[in-house]
């Protein structure tokens, strides 16, 4: 079963499979999300997932069990 992710800002909307990292299912709906070390360690990436879970998007994966998910990007002027 495919979540149907809805990023902010930019109110875009994309199917992603359980499992699927979130960079790689923002990359393919065309979404640009900062990044840095890649590891989940210099919060480059961080999202927030439905107004109340901050989660480094390069290493955390859609959720299984969820029919949909907000992901919403900071902005950051220093990265």
């Amino acid at each position: 079963m495919s979540v149907r992710i809805h990023f902010l800002p930019d109110d875009v909307s994309i199917e992603a499979e359980p499992g699927e990292s979130l960079l790689r299912a923002a990359n393919r709906a065309g979404v640009s999300i900062p990044t840095g070390c890649l590891m989940g360690s210099c919060h480059a990436c961080e999202v927030e997932l439905d107004g109340e879970e901050s989660v480094c998007s390069c290493i955390s994966a859609v959720p299984e069990g969820r029919s949909q998910l907000t992901v919403n990007l900071y902005a950051d002027p220093s990265w």
